[in-house]
């Protein structure tokens, strides 16, 4: 008898012992320490404690990500397309990803502009409400042309400068421009041998090429030790997340909270794995257990650069997607394809108009969705990015752009869900290419 007991009980040891159960017990506890601490006074000796070491520990596990990411787009998204190339299959990765990228994205904004034109959330509030919020506020005005002008000189940048700061679309760019280039330079680029004569060029490349697969392979034992800090970096995040939110707002603004959650989880839960099925066959279970801690480490962090790491990890060892794809196709989705933004900006355009008394035209909110479907791709993969942007969507339909006030109180809060949609329709994205590429060959 007691030998069954224990029998037993080994799976659930096992389960707690993993790094997934971990990540969802912190998520937890973080979320019900940060909601029954709110109330506390801000004043209070035990809340100011708690959100000072919850904010280092947070603070600590989000520079560590840090640490590691720009490294790590910048090896993986140079060794992907050599290797790639290597075996003509950059073109097919490039020509599947995209594809995926603007039909996820599609998908995203006709559900959040359908199901938010259907419940009219805003509709019966008055703006009034919210004039000292936008009064502390003073947005700048971008033309379509501005903002053009200004993402086209974001792409090109001293990389080195770039790499300093911490930018990550010029790494990017920079990234592929290497990686053809190293497969332009010959067979000996891309890991092959050379035949005698080929000339010193293209050994050369094949030197750079195996020095950036070596440091790529320490970055990801790096990233193993991170990991480990991951349950306490979530658990912090989330904690001081809850403590910190203004609850009275919260309920203020909730119809329009709830619908956007609602939104975001219909497009995670079911349209994306959906793709991915009718795509691969692949079952949605499996897709949601293997990206779990990358979605929630999302959740938490609101970056979906960030969790890059994270990404990587799970796609090529809980999923089996190729090193190579994975390297390519989650670095270039942290910067290119953000659906759970681009669903956001769409759904929060419709619910100022509604507070503005305005109701879009079909026309306009196409409008609406192909500005914030450029203005996500542009977006930097941080918290809050959303705000970034949301100017430019507002000010292509004729709504004042003071308005992104309104939804800065909450925001935060918002990107939780988004980003961890962000991060899976990444995912989703390599699983999707990764198949496809297996069954072309």
């Amino acid at each position: 008898m007691q030998r069954g007991a224990t029998s037993g009980l080994s799976p659930l040891i096992r389960w707690l012992s993993g790094l997934n159960a971990q990540i969802l017990i912190a998520a937890a506890a973080g979320i019900l320490l940060g909601f029954l601490l709110n109330p506390v006074a801000d004043e209070s000796a035990l809340k100011t404690e708690v959100l000072y070491w919850t904010g280092l520990a947070g603070r600590f596990f989000i520079d560590l990500l840090k640490m590691i990411l720009i490294p790590l787009i910048f090896t993986s998204i140079v060794t992907g397309i050599a290797n790639l190339q290597a075996h003509q299959q950059a073109g097919k990765v490039w020509r599947y990803a995209l594809g995926f990228f603007a039909l996820s994205m599609v998908c995203a904004m006709l559900l959040s502009l359908i199901v938010t034109g259907w419940l009219k959330p805003g509709s019966d509030l008055q703006l009034a409400m919210f004039q000292q919020s936008m009064d502390e506020i003073q947005a700048r005005q971008m033309t379509g042309g501005e903002f053009l002008a200004q993402f086209l000189h974001s792409l090109f940048m001293n990389p080195f400068g770039a790499l300093a700061d911490g930018k990550i679309l010029p790494v990017v760019v920079f990234a592929v421009f290497l990686g053809v280039a190293l497969v332009k330079a010959g067979p000996s680029a891309a890991g092959h041998t050379d035949q005698a004569g080929e000339g010193r060029g293209k050994q050369s490349g094949g030197y750079v090429l195996a020095v950036l697969q070596e440091f790529l392979d320490l970055l990801m034992l790096i990233i193993g030790w991170v990991m480990k800090l991951a349950p306490l970096g979530v658990f912090a995040l989330l904690t001081k997340l809850m403590a910190t939110q203004d609850m009275a707002l919260l309920g203020t603004m909730g119809e329009f909270i709830v619908l956007v959650f609602a939104i975001t989880l219909i497009h995670g839960v079911l349209v994306l794995p959906g793709l991915m099925y009718l795509f691969t066959r692949k079952s949605p279970l499996w897709l949601l257990r293997g990206a779990r801690p990358a979605m929630v480490t999302a959740f938490a962090t609101s970056s979906s650069a960030a969790t890059l790491p994270l990404s990587i990890n799970c796609a090529e060892q809980s999923l089996s997607v190729k090193k190579d794809v994975a390297g390519f196709v989650l670095p270039v989705g942290a910067t290119m394809n953000m659906d759970g933004t681009a669903l956001y900006e769409a759904s929060a355009a419709l619910f100022i108009a509604y507070l503005c008394g305005m109701d879009l035209s079909v026309g306009q909110q196409i409008i609406v969705m192909l500005t914030a479907m450029v203005a996500s791709m542009g977006a930097p993969g941080i918290p809050s990015a959303g705000m970034v942007t949301m100017v430019m969507v507002l000010q292509s339909v004729g709504l004042p752009a003071e308005a992104i006030a309104i939804l800065l109180p909450i925001d935060r809060i918002l990107d939780t869900v988004r980003t961890a949609v962000n991060v899976e329709g990444d995912i989703v994205t390599s699983v999707v290419v990764d198949n496809a590429l297996g069954s072309g060959q």
